[in-house]
């Protein structure tokens, strides 16, 4: 029997490591050690019911694990074979127990190639990858394909990449395989840096070997020797996971000198950046491992051409490179089966924001927004209505209720306005502003500007003004015209990617929620009660009993009155924290 803990970050945050730790104890205890087996694996992706434990063969999956569950779960499951309910996922809709995770509206419509060993193995232990096929497809491709027949199986997959652009992965790695240089790149790009994204990292807490086997592989295809992985520092657990599957590669001769006994050499090492989202951006990216300041610079020349050191360089981010083995073993016509016509296979998204079902999810390219939203999410949280989603990270745009039935895929999304990016999806509700969900994502784009040039670093500052004013109250007619303008301007002047989609999220939230724009402008109003600037908060004289409870528990004391008789409120001195609501117990305050 084996018991499969969640190690990734966020059951960790919830104690997983204090379980894996009970589990062994208890069993140890009960002298089961050399019949069971607890194991510490990847993300499962269901992260809102987390810590997760999965034991096997019998599949049972246990949701929000606690510590002190642990005696229960080898006391009852272990030992008598009986399941412990009160852990089981409980179904949203006919509320019965569900303890097999393929019948859970989370996992049903999956399908994990890039995920397909997170949760299974323990990142930690290369046996454990290999039992799973790991390095099968390097062994495969040096012991039966030259370079060029293993690009060809990549560009007949339809592998486009996972990093946002969506350039086709097969004639970037042929393009770069052509360059005459005397030392080649191989580069991962883990510098994932949208806000609520989680995929890359995910992958390579939960499985370092498929991206480290896939460079290897690209090395060959291209005739480099060297390999960097780029990734935040602020991501420990990854490293440590890198560091010791790069370990565990050398000790059993799968990087290094003669790989394989193929004569074929490649070494890969880590290099840190230090959370600049303009280092997603890949000429960026190589100029900070250069350590040089992190900034894009103009193409051509394309890093295939002159990259890394001035080298030709091939730069894929983590999603892509986990797709490679499976492609090698299966087949390009068996990735090409998968997705639409003009994206292939899968894709993994972190889903966040105001849905039931938060987590990491991989699904065919095709699934429609409605199905990820309402099937898999699980929908809304609280009952409340869907109002949009924020596809792409702080480069996408928002999706509203008409585009639920669109397919996913690169063409479809930017067609409704949005784009896939690297697979950030943040739902909204009814209760968000549209307005402020633009200038939050500005804010981010403003902070992490490179500056290089004055489209990004003065225009996007521009656009952040405009919307401080509109959602101050302070806004005119002609500063949505401004807007506009402004932002076709950025989108058509600015150096890289960045800047070039930092307008994104106000041009969609303009074209899909221009009456939110307005209310805000003409009427001085936020419909969704979100901009304090325009909030006002007042006592109901008729509901109110004079209990103090609100004036009490004022922070600065901007409520009077007399006990038993009306309060009032200074809105000159209100700071609308919602002390006042949260107290009355007679709803007599409102936000008008």
């Amino acid at each position: 029997m084996h018991l499969l803990v969640c190690g990734g970050t966020g059951c960790r945050a919830s104690a997983s490591d204090s379980i894996i730790e009970k589990l062994k104890s208890e069993i140890t205890a009960k002298g089961l050690q050399d019949e069971v087996q607890v194991i510490m694996t990847g993300c499962f992706g269901f992260c809102e019911k987390g810590p997760i434990v999965k034991i096997l063969p019998d599949n049972t999956f246990y949701t929000q694990v606690k510590p002190d569950d642990a005696a229960e779960i080898v006391a009852e499951h272990v030992i008598k074979g009986r399941k412990v309910n009160r852990l089981l996922y409980v179904d949203p809709e006919n509320k019965e127990h569900v303890s097999d995770s393929k019948h859970m509206g989370f996992y049903r419509k999956q399908i994990r190639i890039a995920l397909r060993n997170c949760g299974f193995i323990n990142p930690e232990n290369i046996d454990e990858a290999i039992a799973r096929d790991a390095y099968q497809a390097l062994g495969k491709v040096l012991a039966e394909y030259k370079p060029a027949e293993t690009i060809d199986i990549i560009k007949k997959s339809g592998l486009r990449g996972r990093g946002g652009g969506g350039f086709p992965t097969g004639l970037k790695w042929e393009i770069a395989s052509k360059n005459k240089a005397d030392q080649k790149y191989v580069v991962c790009n883990a510098d994932e840096g949208d806000p609520g994204a989680f995929m890359d990292r995910s992958v390579l807490e939960g499985d370092p070997h498929t991206v480290l086997e896939a460079m290897a592989i690209c090395g060959y295809c291209i005739g480099a020797t060297q390999g960097l992985i780029y990734i935040r520092a602020e991501y420990p657990l990854a490293i440590k996971r890198l560091k010791i599957a790069i370990e565990q590669a050398h000790e059993y001769g799968l990087l290094g000198k003669n790989i394989m006994g193929s004569g074929f050499d490649f070494d890969i090492t880590l290099r840190y950046g230090a959370g600049a989202f303009v280092c997603g951006e890949e000429t960026a990216l190589i100029h900070s491992m250069e350590g040089l300041r992190g900034e894009p610079t103009n193409k051509p020349p394309f890093p295939a051409e002159s990259g890394f050191l001035n080298k030709p360089t091939n730069v894929n981010n983590v999603e892509t490179f986990a797709s490679i083995p499976v492609i090698i073993l299966k087949g390009s016509e068996w990735f090409a089966s998968i997705g639409t016509e003009k994206s292939k296979g899968t894709k993994v998204f972190a889903l966040a924001g105001k849905i039931n079902n938060v987590g990491l999810i991989e699904v065919p390219m095709g699934t429609t927004l409605r199905e990820v939203i309402f099937e898999i999410g699980g929908g809304i949280k609280n009952g409340k209505k869907f109002k949009a989603v924020q596809t792409g990270g702080p480069s996408g745009g928002c999706l509203t209720e008409k585009h639920l039935d669109t397919p996913i895929d690169f063409d479809n999304l930017i067609a409704a306005g949005s784009m896939m990016g690297s697979g950030g999806m943040i739902v909204m509700d009814e209760d968000d502003c549209m307005v402020s969900v633009a200038k939050f994502f500005l804010d981010f784009t403003v902070e992490e500007s490179c500056g290089k040039c004055a489209p990004c670093r003065i225009g996007n500052k521009r656009l952040f003004e405009l919307l401080e004013r509109i959602t101050k109250g302070e806004g005119t007619m002609e500063d949505l015209e401004r807007l506009q303008n402004l932002c076709k301007v950025i989108k058509d002047t600015a150096l890289c990617g960045l800047g070039q989609t930092s307008p994104n999220p106000i041009l969609s939230t303009m074209d899909n929620f221009y009456n939110e724009y307005l209310a805000h402008v003409n009427d001085k109003k936020c419909p969704a009660g979100q901009c304090k600037s325009l909030m006002k908060y007042v006592i109901d004289p008729e509901a109110c009993v004079g209990c103090t409870a609100c004036a009490r528990n004022c922070p600065v004391n901007a409520i009077s009155g007399e006990r038993k008789k009306p309060h009032l409120i200074d809105t000159a001195i209100c700071i609308k924290c919602g002390a006042c609501i949260e107290k009355c117990k007679f709803n007599a305050i409102s936000i008008k």
